[in-house]
């Protein structure tokens, strides 16, 4: 669960993408109404449409970058052609460019920083296991030289008793190594049977 999505200790928007639509959505409108209430064709006023785009590329991917910059385009025409105004094609170009440039450039942007940081995750994980992992080889070679040890000196019950103890231990590092799902101790299933002892 803790692993379930590499954006879960991230800003707001990556934690709450629905309060991040619904920030944009007011912003668009907000946008959109203050064009229409104040602005004219030469107010510099659609350029506020970058904040919602520029949120909406971070919180999502390139594709809704891309639509969003879009939309705020959308959103533009709507307005001159309701207002009566008119745009020439370097106005068009001046004012729409931008926007669907940031939307996608920003949604590109935010998808290389989900692979990176899938990657590094990913990094860390390994370097995990393998640092327990290395528990429990030490651990458990150590206590098998001791039964080893004990075994060979002619104590035979504090070797078995040490061996018991070392089994035990190896699975419950295992265990905490898998997680809590895994399948050790009690339901082990081994894909191979183990060898029988050799007949005498």
């Amino acid at each position: 669960m803790r692993e379930r999505r590499w954006h879960a200790t991230g800003p707001w928007f990556w934690l709450n993408r629905r309060l991040a639509v619904s920030v944009s959505v007011v912003l668009f409108a907000f946008v959109f109404v203050l064009q229409w209430f104040v602005g004219g064709v030469e107010d510099p006023i659609a350029t506020l449409y970058v904040l919602p785009v520029a949120l909406l590329a971070l919180t999502f991917d390139f594709r809704v970058g891309l639509a969003a910059g879009g939309a705020s385009v959308g959103l533009l025409g709507v307005w001159v052609a309701a207002s009566g105004d008119t745009l020439s094609p370097l106005g068009w170009l001046s004012r729409a460019t931008p926007l669907v440039l940031l939307g996608a450039l920003v949604g590109a942007a935010a998808d290389r920083i989900r692979r990176t940081s899938e990657v590094e995750r990913r990094a860390t994980r390994v370097a995990m296991l393998q640092r327990e992992a290395a528990e429990i080889n030490d651990n458990v070679l150590q206590q098998l030289a001791a039964t080893k040890w004990l075994l060979e000196s002619g104590h035979l019950d504090d070797g078995i008793e040490l061996l018991d103890a070392t089994m035990t231990t190896a699975r419950q590092l295992v265990t905490r190594m898998l997680g809590p799902n895994s399948v050790l101790p009690d339901d082990l299933r081994r894909s191979r049977p183990t060898a029988a002892p050799p007949r005498r």
